[in-house]
């Protein structure tokens, strides 16, 4: 693969990038993020690891970016994607790797929110030249299939003009996701499973419309459960590859694959997904929890800072440790440090087309 410019990824570049995964053996961690803070932590641990990464945002992480003090809330969700996108697209280039921005989870009743990214993509492309996003995504994965993948076609044939691409959901990813889906039923459920003919059918109606890709579910969790709650079942993905494969004469692989609910996953199924064409992999829970731990961390080691200005026993300032900046940045670096491993994990590390 040519060596892309460092920066937000979009249209055929970003299907280049997807496939050097593919030809490469490795997938692009997708971090979920709520604020500058994760945002640049993410492109941090990219840097740090050569690994071109994908920057995610659900409605809620959206909400929040804008000010949770703003009074409309679907307006918000609006405007904070977009204050994200721009913070990113400022910034990126300057990290030396390929960002790609994505939106994650969007179900039946925040289809509103899309539209108005879409709007926003439309007056942003037609000043600069240039998509907002890279991709949107539509879980609408609980509704019937036909319904499904009609407003994913209704939707891709939007956003195809803005050299966008779509991820759709297949079949149900457990757990709950900001708002989307519930953490009833993980077990036992054949919706957790998504058929090789379901996906064939997505490609057959998706494939001559633009690039999309695929979170098809093989019995992923959002969340972290423990050991044996889940079975991961990744020879669906390799049965969906060679169904459609065979059927439409394509080389190996020709699906673009997602695996949802990263966090917590078996590292030998992390590894067996990538080799049946996973190009992403969702994290969430485990970078909120290192950031979360580490900031806990800072709180305890000097607890009288959060309780006092000035020590009333010594009349020690504590101004310096309480500064935001202090232990805002122990929660910056610990999420590196776990994408370090999400990098090693994806075998994406040493690999940005930025850097070829």
């Amino acid at each position: 693969m040519a060596k892309m410019e460092a920066g937000v990824v979009y249209g055929e570049k970003y299907q280049e990038l997807l496939q050097s995964c593919k030809d490469g053996g490795y997938a692009l961690p997708a971090v979920n993020v709520v604020g500058s803070n994760s945002i640049n932590a993410v492109m941090e641990a990219a840097a740090k690891n050569e690994s071109d990464i994908i920057v995610q945002l659900s409605n809620g992480g959206a909400q929040f970016m804008a000010g949770q003090g703003m009074a409309d809330g679907d307006a918000a969700k609006v405007i904070g994607a977009v204050a994200a996108a721009n913070h990113v697209h400022l910034l990126a280039k300057y990290y030396g790797v390929c960002v790609v921005l994505h939106t994650d989870h969007a179900n039946r009743k925040l289809l509103p929110w899309i539209d108005g990214l879409v709007a926003a993509g439309v007056e942003y492309y037609e000043k600069h030249g240039r998509p907002l996003y890279s991709s949107h995504m539509l879980d609408l994965s609980e509704e019937a299939l036909d319904d499904n993948l009609s407003t994913c076609a209704e939707y891709l044939k939007k956003i195809v003009p803005l050299e966008m691409s779509l991820e759709i959901e297949l079949g149900v990813t457990g757990g709950e996701e900001d708002g989307v889906g519930s953490d009833d039923d993980i077990t036992d459920n054949a919706k957790l499973y998504t058929q090789p003919d379901e996906v064939l059918q997505a490609y057959n109606l998706l494939s001559p419309i633009g690039h999309f890709s695929i979170a098809a579910s093989f019995g992923n969790v959002h969340g972290v459960y423990k050991p044996g709650n889940v079975q991961l079942r990744p020879e669906i993905l390799k049965s969906s590859q060679e169904l459609v494969a065979r059927t439409h004469g394509t080389s190996a692989n020709p699906l673009d694959l997602v695996f949802h609910g990263g966090s917590g996953s078996e590292k030998a199924k992390i590894e067996e997904a990538i080799g049946y064409g996973v190009i992403k992999m969702n994290i969430d829970t485990d970078t909120q929890f290192a950031f979360a731990t580490a900031v806990g961390a800072y709180v305890e080691k000097t607890p009288r800072a959060f309780s006092y200005q000035i020590d009333p026993d010594d009349d020690k300032p504590y101004k310096s440790v309480y500064d935001p900046r202090k232990w805002l940045r122990q929660g910056e670096l610990s999420m590196v440090e776990r994408l370090n491993e999400a990098c090693a994990d994806l075998r994406s590390g040493g690999k940005s087309l930025a850097k070829s």
